[in-house]
């Protein structure tokens, strides 16, 4: 139980400064942040890890999350 509320918790703040980072208006509410911080910390991570930029639980892994997360905005922006 405990591992969830931290995996939505970091996933609020990865989904909070990817929106920080990213210029233009931003409408998403706190329950879209915390799911595209998720996701985009999901893709993040794996791409990183797959090409061998870091191992799991490194300090890079919350900038490759905060990326992949500004990834995942640019595509909800170009599709919406």
């Amino acid at each position: 139980m405990i591992h969830m509320l931290g995996h939505a918790v970091f996933g609020l703040i990865v989904g909070i400064v990817a929106q920080y980072l990213l210029p233009g208006a931003h409408s998403y509410g706190l329950i879209a942040s915390a799911i595209i911080g998720l996701i985009g910390g999901w893709l993040g991570g794996y791409l990183g890890r797959m090409v061998g930029m870091y191992k799991e639980g490194g300090a890079m892994g919350f900038v490759m999350s905060v990326v992949g997360a500004m990834v995942l905005i640019l595509i909800l922006r170009a599709v919406a």
